[in-house]
């Protein structure tokens, strides 16, 4: 409003025109609606939803709380719509709903600063205990944007869907609001791009385009020698296809050369199941003791499969104090750090960590919500300099000046074993090409959840297992060079 010549009422129309537009798409003709409004803006966005619906011919019955104060905008809103107004003042105005009415929240908008209690309260625990497919505006009703909203006595709106405006809300990416939020879409409502692009935040949402814009084209005289040699330190006995997993990730991502460093009783696992993998063969018969010359290579990851005994705890050491290039550090070599966290002042300078929640907890200790997580998560990569990718649902990386990215693609289907290891190969990759850390994460993190969302696509996700994930990558690469995908 502050940065295009529109009045808030007008923002309002897009706002709600999009919302019936997205809602036209998915209903039939015949589909009936109970829209809750509350008393300030996001109130208004429901009554020009009723007004736009009932235009359609809908079935629309429109219930507001009781209030002294309703705002501008809900006041010229409410005088615009011809459908009755039912005012809800106490429990016992309180309306069944039909099984196959939809519900539309827009009691409280993403303002909200504290819990809903009272009529708001009862009413929204209401709505929640209804078998029907359940909408929110903007964000559920009860939840906050920017904070925790986890607490013993919680009680927000459970939206199967919620649409939100222009950006995603913060909220919107933690594990603890996922039963509130649902399936969350973002509807474009023609804001200022400019101003969108010069809006300040520490918050970023990758998408195609962002990812697109990093992958290098080749050049026509180049050799492998042109896109580096990468040296994957990772396995040990019985855990060697965390090594063959996460190296065919490498050689896919784009790597000239990779190399394996295993242990010398595991000598025949890799050539046999990727003859592309050179080796390097650790002088233990089972776990990794001893670091190889590294000055041949580009880039250095280490941790699938790497168990944790002492000999590779000291190799380990041995490794951060020699390496020359930033590491990729995952699995089994995180959980050493763990153990030893003095060791984190002395990782090279714009290393890359990958772990998953569990792991996170290890080098950093528990959190209370999700959002406590984040915090520490960008304290963590801020204060050893580092990016932190916390591997989940729309996996987040921290970077060392504070910026925090969230991936758009994955599924859940890639819950499963391996899938960590894939993601340590496709940075390795990228990394043994001279990209640097920032690029390598925000590009691995995407192309690993659209090769993941390729593989269910193929497979299922149920039936979804690492190896699918290596096996796509091809795909998402082709398919973010042509830009075909969603």
């Amino acid at each position: 409003i502050e940065n295009e010549p529109i009045k808030s009422i007008d923002l309002m129309e897009r706002a709600a025109g999009a919302c019936v537009n997205w809602l036209l798409e998915r209903t039939s003709e015949d589909q009936s609606f109970a829209v809750f409004c509350g008393p300030g803006n996001n109130g208004g966005d429901g009554l020009a939803i009723a007004r736009l619906l009932s235009n359609q011919d809908f079935n629309i019955r429109v219930f507001i709380l009781d209030s002294e104060r309703y705002s501008t905008d809900f006041k010229i809103n409410k005088e615009r719509l011809k459908v009755q107004v039912n005012t809800l003042k106490a429990e016992a105005d309180f309306p069944q709903i039909d099984e196959q009415e939809i519900i539309i929240d827009t009691l409280f908008g993403s303002g909200l600063s504290k819990p809903l209690k009272g009529l708001v309260a009862k009413l929204v625990k209401h709505l929640n205990q209804k078998q029907t497919l359940k909408i929110a505006i903007d964000i559920p009703s009860g939840l906050y944007s920017d904070k925790s909203s986890k607490s013993k006595n919680t009680i927000c709106f459970q939206a199967d869907y919620t649409l939100s405006f222009q950006f995603p809300k913060l909220a919107f990416f933690m594990p603890e609001n996922d039963a509130y939020v649902g399936d969350w879409q973002v509807l474009d409502i023609g804001l200022s791009q400019e101003y969108i692009q010069n809006t300040d935040t520490p918050y970023y949402f990758i998408v195609s385009n962002s990812a697109k814009d990093l992958i290098r084209p080749r050049a026509k005289f180049s050799h492998k020698g042109s896109f580096g040699h990468g040296l994957l330190i990772a396995g040990s006995r019985g855990k060697m296809g965390a090594a063959v997993l996460a190296g065919k990730a490498v050689l896919r991502s784009g790597a000239g050369l990779a190399t394996v460093h295993h242990p010398k009783g595991e000598s025949s696992i890799i050539p046999t199941a990727v003859p592309e993998l050179m080796t390097s063969i650790d002088e233990n018969e089972s776990v990794f003791s001893k670091i190889p010359n590294l000055s041949k290579y580009s880039a250095i990851a280490i941790g699938p499969g790497l168990g944790t005994a002492k000999q590779s705890q000291k190799a380990f050491k041995m490794l951060i104090q020699e390496s020359k290039v930033p590491l990729v550090i995952d699995a089994d070599a995180l959980n050493i750090l763990a153990e030893n966290k003095t060791w984190l002042s002395f990782l090279p300078k714009n290393s890359i960590l990958t772990p998953h929640i569990k792991e996170f907890e290890r080098l950093v200790g528990k959190v209370d919500n999700d959002f406590e997580r984040l915090e520490k998560q960008i304290a963590f990569a801020k204060k050893h300099q580092l990016y932190l990718i916390l591997k989940g649902a729309h996996t987040s990386i921290a970077t060392p000046d504070g910026k925090v990215f969230f991936n758009s693609t994955g599924n859940p289907g890639m819950a499963t074993g391996g899938s960590g290891d894939v993601l340590t190969g496709i940075l390795l990759g990228l990394k043994a090409q001279n990209y640097t850390s920032l690029q390598a994460s925000i590009l691995a993190v995407f192309l690993h959840g659209l090769a993941g969302d390729f593989a269910a696509e193929n497979k299922g996700q149920v039936s979804l297992i690492a190896g699918d994930i290596v096996e796509s990558i091809p795909d998402a690469f082709l398919s973010l060079i042509h830009n075909n995908n969603a």
